[in-house]
């Protein structure tokens, strides 16, 4: 598999809210109002499409912090979070604008979280046969790595197969969201299982496999190799309902009604006046300007459905 066969499915927000914690505030447009995680992005996405050179593309933006189905089962998912500043969400909006520009699917929803639009999209691209590329430093989203597919921590320059995955986590992409829910997840704010961390939870599903079959089988706990295991199937069946409830909340919705199947995803022709216009209201230089235009034009050159779209 090369970069360019496989569907590169990013995961915006964790690249524009490292921009904005990363890139100096002296970046401003003439208004004076920060621009800093919209030129971060910018590089980010130059620096993407330059080394990997994919022929389809989509950018998922998370809408909100609150208003997923997610905080319905649970209020206080991510509830430990600060909400963005409004400089920071005007800037998600230049975001999207720069993207669209750039002739690239751009994805958000107020339902459903990036990660869930991801979902879908690796569904969809998986069903025509293109490998997956998740773009993400999220460790959720490694759920999602399928026989042909990697996750890839761009700004560590991380890749992990499904081989990785297991390597790294102890568990096999598939029992991700098994595996937050028994461990939890500090970062998004569920609770998991009180006292079981991941080395527990990652020996737990290499015996029994599932979440499911843990509480079918709490007897056994007691004679694995475990540390603490006399007193581990007690404390699973007592925070038995944060477990399963946690579970609700670690696994992905991968069949979103709304996005249109299948999906587009072919990096397009986008528009040049757009794109000029947006960066001359960003204040935004010649050399990134340039370098964004060869981008496009690179698009238009390589792709022939690029070529003829208005």
């Amino acid at each position: 598999m090369t970069d360019r066969q496989a569907a590169h499915l990013v995961d915006a927000s964790v690249y524009v809210f490292r921009a904005w914690h990363s890139m100096p505030d002296r970046f401003m447009d003439p208004a004076g109002r920060p621009t800093n995680a919209v030129y971060g992005f910018a590089r980010f996405l130059c620096e993407l499409i330059e080394q990997s050179r994919p022929g389809h593309l989509a950018i998922a933006f998370d809408e909100s912090l609150t208003r997923s189905f997610r905080n319905r089962i649970y209020p206080d998912y991510k509830a430990n979070r600060e909400p963005a500043p409004e400089e920071l969400k005007r800037q998600f909006s230049w975001c999207k604008d720069l993207a669209r520009a750039l002739g690239l699917a751009v994805y958000a929803d107020d339902e459903y979280e990036a990660d869930d639009l991801i979902a879908t999209l690796a569904r969809d691209s998986r069903e025509a046969g293109r490998p997956v590329c998740v773009v993400s430093g999220d460790k959720d989203l490694t759920q999602l790595v399928g026989e042909n597919d990697t996750w890839w921590d761009f700004s560590r320059r991380r890749r992990l197969d499904a081989a990785g995955v297991h390597a790294h986590f102890g568990v096999h992409p598939y029992q991700i969201p098994d595996f937050l829910a028994l461990a939890g997840d500090a970062v998004d704010n569920i609770p998991g299982v009180p006292g079981v961390g991941p080395k527990t939870a990652a020996a737990l599903l290499a015996h029994f496999g599932e979440l499911d079959a843990v509480y079918a089988r709490l007897d056994e706990i007691a004679w694995l190799k475990i540390r603490g295991a006399g007193k581990l199937a007690a404390r699973l069946r007592q925070h038995e309902q944060a477990a399963r409830l946690s579970r609700r909340l670690t696994g992905l919705a991968d069949d979103i009604p709304h996005i249109e199947r299948p999906a587009d995803i072919r990096r397009g022709r986008g528009c040049g006046d757009s794109l000029d216009a947006l960066l001359d209201a960003l204040g935004f230089g010649r050399p990134l300007r340039e370098r964004l235009h060869r981008l496009r034009d690179a698009a238009t050159a390589t792709d022939p459905a690029a070529a003829s779209a208005p």
